[in-house]
């Protein structure tokens, strides 16, 4: 440790030449704050919204400012990190290396280790220095900007559910919810919004409380949702919209390697559980003109013109939609009838059963919750969908369905795709969500999420053979 404390005065007597930077002032500072530091995590975020990087001594981030390399093909991977060559980023390209950035504001305490391991997100350029138009987050910023093109701003806020899981699984091979630490106690009914539940699992979620403070995760305090083990985290709102998904990742990395100190795993896993609700990744959305007035409201406190029109918009490509909101195979097991999820595009005030809910608030606070993509889904790509939406909406004249009133699981909408199958094909159909998202960035994910499936429809299941080996 001490050879790394002198490498850290080491890099702070060097710095004086570099005061002009930025990343440079945050290194200082970081390391004034962390000087046991002694590896930092560099990381860029892929398609599936996984971390793939690699660990450097502290003192290579002098050379970090600069930049440096990992291949195109990091966002050509599929969800086991393996290249997908059908996506046009391997080896028919050479396999060439782009380099990449650290993104101002993300040099924080690992997780893993805070004391003595920091981490830093990554942005990945293109040849001639523009942002890699295949990685998420520059898609989302892309549109984004867009907006801004037409004094839109918006304000944002991620919440996420996930569930805390034994280690252990059942005697049928099953995942269960853990026992409360220092019990044997299995709680195996729902709770929804259950103190005692928060209780029982108080040293975990206070852990993921702090760990969320030290790394400037502004995020609320857990609420336990409807089934066993079920937790969501909200973050707060913000107009800085990739630091709301830089931290929504960052979240559920620090999630599951808290739940792996106290012996239990967590996952985002759209649908763990057959019995169980599935885990979604709510958003919430006001949108500010230059004024910093709230335009998705008027002076009466109705919906405004360009709320409407932003609904329209969501709503048309909300199913083409559903292969970035439902990203994997399971993610189609969470649309299912009384699981708390929405299985149509729809619209409504302050309806839980639709799609598009305009909360209860006051006018400052007039909002759209989109509840639609799993806890599994890629931020960067859940938000630039929505983006992708209100776009289309303000540039189209589009009919707007009538808003739900009562339950609109039982009314008719326009119906999601139920299969992965269907919806990779509405995707690929989509030719105005496509372009919004970029025709590389959509030829990449299509072909990656493609193979993905190809590979799952080979696999022979334990059901399969219980149900016909002695049937067929």
């Amino acid at each position: 440790m001490e050879t790394n404390i002198v490498e850290v005065e080491d890099f702070v007597q060097h710095a004086e030449e570099r005061r002009g930077s930025a990343f440079i002032r945050e290194v200082e500072e970081y390391l004034r704050l962390c000087p046991a530091t002694q590896y930092i995590d560099v990381m860029l975020t892929d398609l599936n919204g996984c971390f793939r990087g690699k660990r450097v001594p502290v003192s290579a981030l002098r050379k970090l400012e600069k930049g440096c390399y990992f291949p195109a093909s990091v966002f050509a991977m599929d969800i086991l990190g393996n290249v997908v060559e059908e996506a046009g980023l391997g080896q028919e390209l050479g396999e060439p290396d782009r380099t990449c950035i650290p993104i101002p504001g993300t040099l924080t305490p690992s997780a893993s280790d805070p004391e003595y391991l920091g981490q830093v997100l990554l942005t990945m350029l293109d040849e001639d220095g523009a942002p890699f138009d295949v990685e998420p987050r520059n898609v989302l910023n892309r549109l984004w900007q867009q907006l801004a093109r037409h004094g839109l701003h918006p304000v944002v806020a991620v919440e996420l559910e996930f569930y805390l899981l034994d280690r252990q699984r059942d005697a049928e091979g099953y995942l269960q919810p853990p026992c409360a630490p220092g019990t044997q106690d299995r709680n195996m009914q729902n709770q929804v919004y259950s103190v005692d539940n928060l209780n029982h699992f108080a040293d975990v979620l206070s852990d993921i409380d702090d760990l969320a403070r030290l790394q400037k995760i502004p995020a609320d305090g857990a609420v336990a949702e409807a089934s066993p083990g079920q937790f969501e985290v909200n973050l707060h709102h913000t107009k800085d919209v990739l630091q709301a998904c830089d931290h929504a990742l960052a979240l559920k990395r620090l999630v599951r390697l808290v739940a792996e100190k106290h012996h239990m795993h967590a996952t985002f896993m759209a649908k763990p559980h057959e019995e169980y609700a599935g885990s979604g990744m709510h958003i919430h959305i006001s949108i500010l003109n230059d004024k910093g007035e709230n335009v998705l409201v008027t002076p009466q406190g109705e919906d405004s013109t360009i709320l409407k029109r932003a609904l329209a918009g969501m709503i048309e490509l909300m199913p083409a939609s559903m292969a970035l909101l439902a990203p994997n195979v399971n993610s189609y097991r969470r649309f299912q009838p009384g699981m708390y999820v929405p299985t149509q595009a729809s619209w409504g005030h302050n309806n839980r059963t639709v799609a598009l809910r305009i909360p209860c608030g006051d006018r400052d606070n007039h909002r759209v919750e989109y509840r639609v993509a799993g806890a599994d889904a890629n931020p960067y790509l859940v938000m630039a969908t929505i983006f992708a939406g209100i776009l289309h909406g303000l540039n189209n004249d589009l009919p707007l369905p009538q808003g739900v009133e009562g339950n609109g699981l039982e009314q008719e909408g326009l119906p999601f795709p139920i299969r992965q199958s269907d919806a990779l094909w509405e995707f690929d159909q989509h030719k105005a969500l496509r372009q919004h998202l970029g025709e590389r960035f959509s030829h990449v994910w299509h072909a990656c999420k493609n193979n993905e499936l190809i590979q799952f429809e080979r696999l022979i299941t334990d059901t399969e053979i219980e149900w016909m080996l002695k049937n067929a």
